[in-house]
């Protein structure tokens, strides 16, 4: 694997990072405090193209390679983490399974307006019972004479309550020993299809998501997405994907904590010197710094496999798992270094852990990650 980042690369790097330093990160705080959806951060992130990064040009896309992706959603996440998933999700979620499974009409008419931000998707997978084991899910499609009718629930769904589409996946056949899945794609607005108030989260707090309902909601056969039956398929085919993004988030997030922790080092003092200068610190930074690196090549390993067209299941879990678990350590070990300024909400090191934590959970838990990486490794 070439380390060197190309030119373009660092470029859009470098371009997301001065963006995140000078429109979010000031504000970082003040959104998450309030709750706020960051409409005017959003707009801005379409402006630059960071919302279909990896979508070809013609459908409104950047036209970019997933490294790119991994390493402005770094950028963004170390800003704000917020505003790295919600980015995730419209880019790895949605325009991401559009693009590869999606028709062409699918594509002309919703992927490319997403893609270039002026509409937002959001993915509609786990239920109130169901989450990484699909046998489970509740929420049927029923096959009609014009079309198909939806019933059931998806809850935790990042950008629900502002999206414009929903790529939501329901039970489509029950007769065999394993049920069938379809993917649909619904507009926001269709009758039948509601949502209710945002959650109350531990962090992410500007990232709003909520549970969405299905009742007697009627969409054309147009609405299906890939082949009827096989939505189990574009599912894991998205997430494989995702996973590469919310590892990027956890980076992002891991990032900004140490950064904070080495500048607050080197101001704070303790026994006549500044606490930079403490082996036990200095021992913490150097277990967060390689930490971070660790998880980044691991990152990068897989966006690298899948820009090749190489399968990357295995590597993409890796990434997710190691990344999101190093996060919540480095953001640990963060607010131990500033002591009890760590824990006020005066700096920024709480919200970095509250933010990281989820990073472990959605889009597939670190038992999850565990289990497919074992998967891999027994079959050889």
């Amino acid at each position: 694997m070439n380390f060197d980042l190309t030119e373009e690369q660092r470029l859009v790097r470098d371009t997301a990072r001065d963006f995140a330093a000078r429109e979010i990160a000031p504000k970082a705080s003040e959104i998450d405090k309030a709750g706020r959806w960051p409409s005017e951060i959003i707009a801005k992130m379409a402006e630059l193209g960071f919302l279909g990064m990896a979508i070809p040009e013609p459908y409104g896309g950047a036209g970019l390679d997933t490294l790119s992706y991994s390493l402005v959603m770094e950028e963004i996440s170390a800003a704000c983490a917020s505003c790295g998933v919600i980015m995730s999700v419209n880019n790895s979620l949605f325009c991401d399974p559009l693009f590869k499974f999606g028709t062409e009409q699918q594509k002309k008419e919703v992927l490319t307006p997403v893609a270039q931000g002026k509409k937002l998707g959001c993915f509609g997978l786990t239920e109130p019972m169901s989450g990484s084991d699909a046998q489970t899910m509740a929420t049927n499609a029923v096959k009609t004479a014009d079309g198909w009718v939806l019933d059931g629930a998806k809850n935790w769904i990042t950008n629900g309550p502002h999206a414009d589409y929903i790529l939501v996946f329901a039970v489509t056949d029950r007769s065999g020993p394993r049920i069938k899945h379809t993917a649909f794609l619904v507009p926001k607005g269709t009758p039948g299809y509601t949502q209710a108030k945002p959650d109350h989260k531990l962090g992410i707090h500007a990232a709003h998501s909520c549970t969405v309902f299905f009742e007697n909601c009627k969409v054309p056969d147009s609405a299906v997405v890939g082949a009827v039956g096989e939505g189990f398929k574009v599912a894991m085919a998205t997430l494989d994907g995702g996973r590469i993004g919310i590892a990027s988030q956890a980076l992002g997030i891991a990032k900004a904590a140490l950064e904070t922790s080495v500048r607050y080092a080197k101001e704070r003092k303790s026994f006549g010197v500044p606490i930079a200068q403490h082996q036990a610190i200095q021992f913490m930074l150097s277990d967060m710094a390689t930490e971070l690196d660790a998880a980044r090549l691991l990152t990068w390993r897989a966006a690298t496999m899948k820009d090749a067209g190489a399968r990357h299941t295995m590597q993409s879990s890796e990434a997710k798992l190691y990344a999101s678990e190093m996060a919540t350590r480095v953001a640990h070990k963060a607010i131990q270094i500033h002591g009890g300024y760590g824990y006020s909400t005066e700096f920024p090191v709480e919200r970095h852990y509250r933010d990281a934590r989820i990073t472990e959970i959605y889009e597939g838990t670190s038992e999850i990650q565990r289990i497919v990486i074992a998967a891999s490794v027994l079959k050889g």
